[in-house]
């Protein structure tokens, strides 16, 4: 196997391990952030959901550039924190906010996929 194909296999492992770090970080943003107002979540998750999400976040910024990580990460931590929101407090959705929050999942997805390799 040449080295050109080795480093690309690698950069290529490299930014998809990179990217599920961030969807886990977004998703532990949605924990912690929600730990914020529902004392279901205790404080210890809630500590270890932070520390554990910017530690993923600064694996992540290694490889993805800075802004795109951060973007995806508060996009996913927003819907996410949105969602269990309207599921523990009434339920009920204006379909403008439904609107808002299918262009922010837009906007994240367009990220992702306009992320080059040569943006570092």
């Amino acid at each position: 196997m040449s080295d050109s194909k080795v480093l690309t296999e690698s950069k290529g492992k490299s930014e998809s391990s990179a990217w599920l770090f961030v969807i886990l970080a977004g998703f532990l943003e949605v924990v912690w952030a929600s730990g914020f107002k529902y004392e279901e979540v205790p404080s210890l998750v809630v500590l270890i959901a932070i520390l554990l999400s910017f530690d993923l976040i600064i694996r992540a910024t290694k490889v993805i550039p800075v802004g795109t990580v951060y973007a995806v990460f508060a996009g996913i931590g927003t819907i996410g924190t949105v969602i269990v929101e309207i599921l523990f407090e009434n339920g009920s959705v204006s379909p403008l906010r439904v609107a808002l929050i299918l262009l922010l999942l837009a906007c994240i997805i367009g990220l992702k996929l306009t992320n080059k390799e040569g943006d570092v």
